[in-house]
């Protein structure tokens, strides 16, 4: 017999029993919660800089990229005194940087609870599994490879929503230190320009 893809998907969905409901919503949380943050990453960044250049964008902040003349804005735009930078820098940073942390703790919550998920399955599948072998009727054979069919599905299913939801965890994280080092060099910066000048 011949299936389509969609046909064997739906059949998959169905041995994976009531579980894959909530597996589905889950996947489509972590999948959502990672476009989001990966975009949010990717509009906060702050290219490399050479020193020439990032003493240029702190004299000219109109000059500078749009990332950079946004936060050299709102850092120079009253008195240069040392405390003042830090201070502001320090609410950048927060600002930025807080929020990333709330959404990678958001997002390794929901990856984590994916294979735990798949473990109830697990559990519930081998119950099925062992209540069809302690009846002793006709069907003990199907209801022994359905349970063991939603064991594996369910299983399989939170380990796939996982592994994705992890790389990009992974990636974010990677960003997000990046553009540690890039607030921290500004700063550096800023204030050797500005409170020397």
């Amino acid at each position: 017999m011949n299936q389509s893809f969609w046909e064997f998907a739906y059949t998959i969905w169905l041995s994976g029993g009531i579980l894959m409901i909530p597996l589905f919503f889950l996947a489509a949380l972590v999948f959502a919660n990672c476009v989001q943050l990966y975009f949010y990453m990717s509009k906060q960044n702050l290219p490399a800089a050479s020193k020439e250049e990032l003493v240029s964008y702190i004299r000219e902040p109109e000059k500078a990229p749009v990332n950079y003349a946004r936060i050299l804005r709102y850092v120079t735009d009253s008195d240069w005194d040392e405390p003042t930078i830090q201070a502001r820098f320090n609410e950048v940073s927060l600002a930025i940087l807080a929020i990333v942390d709330r959404r990678i703790t958001y997002l390794n919550t929901l990856v984590a609870s994916a294979p735990l998920m798949g473990l109830l399955g697990t559990v519930i599948g081998m119950l099925v599994t062992f209540s069809g072998l302690a009846s002793s009727g006709g069907e003990t054979v199907d209801v022994v490879a359905g349970g063991i069919s939603q064991a594996l599905i369910t299983t399989q299913t939170g380990l796939m929503i996982a592994l994705p939801g992890l790389f990009v965890v992974l990636i974010v994280q990677r960003r997000k230190h990046k553009l540690e080092a890039a607030f921290s060099k500004l700063r550096s910066m800023t204030l050797a320009t500005l409170t020397t000048s």
